[in-house]
């Protein structure tokens, strides 16, 4: 059967895109199944799978249920130690997991203010002193994580952890809505933004093209700050190099047009997520 992660929307979702690195960033095999936050409670649309209300959730292969972010990072380190969840060292282990829950349980001001929305970068954005003293806390851990266990690598511990996938959604709102954070911080942004991992993600909620209205906020809009993407576009004829999606290996029937290429898809959200940003996905840049 395999493990199966029940997601909401990839634009808005922060929580399901901490369960979706603790997977994806790990090289974990998965499935995934979406729901609407537009489709009534999440806990109307997750009772298939009580005691679970939320997302993300996690049906593993054996059938349990895991409804935590944090309660997930932890087994699946358990079940799959070879991945490396958390750092080997004991004391960044400690350190790793104490930050993960900080920030799984905490940051109420910045989370109110600032929900995740990946498809805006509001400018001229003035954070609440609450909002401001979230972010200082959250600069400080970060420069204590990095000085002292980071070994210069570009990650909170030198290495990608779980903890890097609890605050990737914290780098979202700081990259969309321009919070003033010193040049290391604003570094450690910039890495999450870059990660392909990330930029997938965020190409999927282009994909998906869902817009929940009350996650908008009343500010000017700019240019979305991670890399930008290869030019793409959609096209309704052609002929395409690859007889077979790159992702699901089924007969194509979609195509997308990059660089005078034609490649084909087995499906619209295949060809839209991976035109959204054609250089994150390692399964289409083979084709290149």
């Amino acid at each position: 059967m395999g493990d199966c992660l029940i997601l909401g929307d990839y634009t808005y979702s922060s929580w399901s895109l901490r369960g979706w690195l603790l997977m994806e960033r790990f090289g974990l095999p998965f499935s995934v199944q979406n729901i609407t936050f537009l489709h009534g409670p999440v806990a109307t649309q997750v009772a298939r799978i009580a005691p679970a209300r939320t997302v993300p959730a996690l049906v593993t292969d054996d059938g349990t249920v895991i409804w935590d972010s944090l309660a997930m990072a932890e087994e699946l380190a358990s079940r799959h130690p070879e991945a490396g969840h958390w750092p080997s060292d004991a004391a960044a282990r400690a350190t790793a997991r104490s930050m993960a829950a900080e920030m799984h349980s905490s940051y109420g001001a910045l989370r109110e203010q600032c929900p995740m929305n990946l498809q805006a970068a509001y400018t001229g954005f003035t954070p609440s002193e609450e909002t401001l003293a979230d972010l200082a806390r959250i600069e400080a851990l970060w420069a204590f994580a990095r000085g002292r266990f980071g070994d210069g690598g570009p990650w909170l511990f030198g290495r990608y952890s779980a903890a890097d996938a609890f605050f990737a959604p914290v780098a979202a709102r700081i990259a969309g809505y321009g919070l003033p954070v010193g040049a290391a911080a604003a570094g450690y942004v910039a890495e999450h933004l870059a990660d392909p991992a990330f930029r997938r993600w965020r190409a999927m909620g282009i994909a998906r093209g869902e817009h929940l209205p009350w996650y908008d906020r009343p500010h000017d809009k700019g240019e979305w700050p991670g890399p930008a993407p290869r030019p793409a576009r959609a096209v309704e004829t052609g002929t395409p190099e690859n007889a077979a999606c790159p992702y699901s290996g089924e007969p194509v029937t979609d195509l997308l047009e990059m660089d005078g290429r034609v490649f084909g898809f087995c499906n619209p959200f295949c060809r839209d997520m991976t035109m959204a940003d054609p250089t994150s996905w390692p399964a289409f840049t083979a084709l290149l």
